[in-house]
């Protein structure tokens, strides 16, 4: 049985880890770490590979990720002080990815922050869990020309769930 994520189909779709940045997490993660892989014996971890929750016995692999870092080597940006690295969830081998190209994880309050081409932050905003909350939150921050990219969090934690890019 698979975990359903809470997915509502929207204008600016989540982006999940890319395959070659899994492999590379797989073997060293951002903060120079091997990967320890293990069987998640209680399901319900946020894998950002797929994009949606684990299930019991899954084997997964927690590392750490710098997705402000990542993107800016793809972009030229230069963050400063705004890259940072963080814990994810991962499968902890290759996966399907995702099912859909909907927003994931919408069932509960999550942070929506927005950065500039460059890559500093221009903002955030405390979203409610309702999956039309989500895409008013997205259509808020790309109606900003300024707005580059934006990182949905957990709020807990400020865990990186995703990222959505300018279309």
């Amino acid at each position: 049985m698979r975990t359903t994520t809470t997915t509502t189909t929207t204008t600016y779709p989540a982006r999940p880890i890319a395959p070659a940045v899994l492999k590379e997490l797989r073997e060293l993660d951002d903060a120079g770490h091997a990967a320890r892989p293990f069987a998640d014996a209680e399901g319900g971890a946020p894998l950002r590979c797929c994009l949606r929750r684990s299930e019991p016995g899954e084997r997964i692999a927690l590392v750490s990720y710098a997705p402000l870092r990542r993107w800016a080597a793809e972009t030229g940006a230069t963050p400063g002080a705004y890259d940072e690295q963080g814990p994810v969830f991962i499968h902890a081998e290759d996966c399907a990815g995702p099912d859909g190209g909907g927003l994931p994880f919408t069932n509960a309050h999550r942070t929506v922050r927005r950065y500039s081409a460059d890559g500093r932050i221009l903002g955030g905003r405390l979203v409610e869990g309702r999956p039309a909350a989500f895409e008013a939150a997205l259509v808020e921050a790309f109606d900003d020309p300024a707005v580059a990219l934006v990182h949905v969090r957990a709020v807990e934690y400020g865990c990186f769930l995703y990222e959505v890019r300018r279309g």
